[in-house]
């Protein structure tokens, strides 16, 4: 059945990855040849994570009510329109506006993409769907820097990549219109990989399934009031792990900076990082679905926990680089165990019969938690050391580590 999503999920996933890739290493360039200095092209760059958090919460109010489909397909063509906003900005401003639009155009397309598999994934193997969908995520980002570092060398004008960026949306797009509805064919993929219910034997236990029934829906903001419980507990933990996914892409440029390593050492450590992050995503899902949800999240969460404190108390050692290679190898492979926890959590924990309004109150936190991890590591760096915002954000790991032992076997049985 997951090969059946290939035209209708995952290429999408994998373009629209691939385009923002090329994209957003290249916007503080863009910034600064527009005259913005440092400071004030870091708060372009910005722009996208405000706008995911911005984007959230509409996303689910527009899937719940025109469906998935005709909301990835708005998506991705606003998106195009922020391309194109990219490619003929004239002040920075408009720039502004441009990255705020595409981290916003980010946020509907992940929702609506969430909510379908939410919806129509048999729950027997909606992890390894999910972190299939997470790895097509991860591929584009990981593959994206380096088609733009190619355009860049080729014909030396940052604007290249935005365009690569504009071809892959404008594939996006027809591959969500013109390709095959999802709605339809996942109904019948479901149906040929599941008895008819009316065959079924009755034996009293709990439909766990995706099952959809006849609700009236209640909007965003009662969702997040009915559901305010577990977005507080679960929520919150899954926030903390969100941050410290977050810190390590800010870690360790920096840290690698602070012990004096050149751009290209760097590069290379926080590139075999990534592509050992990318190596784990289908084996995460494949724990989750045969042992429980808690066997990917606490792992995880312990690890990069571990990993942060460890290599706070290295800064100053003889052998700091082989320290820094060896931890940020270490928070790799605990990033790549997570893989598609966060969406999974939320799928399972989301209404089966209107999932877009949780999902959107869900994601809206990851994301927050994701955009507080640089602003904390900064104020820490800034006020003390690096080393101490490492170490803080080794406590942060930790915290949720026991936050995921305490809450996941209360909301999400492994039954």
């Amino acid at each position: 059945m997951l090969w059946r999503f290939g035209p209708m999920i995952y290429g999408p996933t994998l373009l629209f990855s691939l385009g923002e890739g090329a994209v957003i290493p290249l916007i503080p360039v863009i910034a600064a040849q527009l005259g913005a200095g440092v400071a004030l092209a870091a708060l372009v760059s910005s722009a996208l994570v405000v706008g995911q958090l911005c984007g959230n919460l509409p996303a689910g109010w527009a899937v719940a009510r025109v469906g998935e489909r005709v909301t990835m397909a708005v998506g991705g063509s606003a998106a195009i329109a922020a391309a194109i906003g990219l490619i003929a900005a004239p002040n920075l401003a408009t720039l502004t506006i441009a990255v705020f639009v595409l981290g916003f155009c980010a946020a509907v397309f992940g929702l609506a993409r969430h909510s379908f598999m939410t919806t129509r994934i048999p729950l027997s193997f909606r992890a390894r769907a999910l972190s299939l969908l997470g790895g097509s995520f991860r591929l584009g980002v990981f593959i994206g820097p380096f088609v733009a570092a190619a355009l860049l060398a080729i014909f030396g004008d940052a604007h290249a990549a935005i365009w690569f960026a504009l071809v892959c949306l404008i594939g996006v797009v027809l591959l969500v219109v013109l390709g095959p509805d999802p709605e339809h064919d996942a109904a019948a993929a479901l149906a040929r990989t599941q008895p008819s219910p009316e065959l079924d034997e009755d034996t009293g236990e709990a439909v766990t399934g995706p099952v959809r029934v006849n609700e009236a829906r209640i909007g965003v903001f009662r969702t997040m009031w009915r559901h305010r419980q577990v977005l507080a507990r679960l929520g919150v933990a899954a926030a903390l792990l969100s941050s410290v996914r977050s810190a390590r892409q800010v870690v360790l440029p920096l840290w690698g900076v602070s012990i004096g390593l050149d751009a290209q050492t760097i590069a290379l450590v926080v590139g075999i990082s990534g592509a050992l992050d990318f190596a784990l995503f289908y084996a995460s899902g494949q724990v989750m679905d045969r042992f429980g949800r808690l066997w990917a999240a606490l792992p995880a969460m312990l690890l990069m926990g571990a990993g942060f404190l460890a290599l706070a108390f290295t800064h100053d050692h003889a052998e700091a680089a082989m320290w820094f290679a060896l931890f940020a190898a270490v928070l790799g492979v605990g990033n790549g165990m997570s893989s598609g926890i966060l969406m999974t959590l939320g799928a399972d924990l989301a209404p089966q019969a209107d999932p877009a309004a949780f999902l959107g109150s869900w994601r809206t936190l990851t994301d927050a938690g994701g955009a507080a991890a640089p602003l904390l590591v900064s104020a820490i760096t800034a006020l003390v050391s690096l080393s101490l915002a490492t170490g803080v954000m080794g406590l942060v790991g930790v915290v949720g580590a026991f936050a995921f032992l305490r809450w996941i076997p209360r909301y999400i049985p492994r039954r």
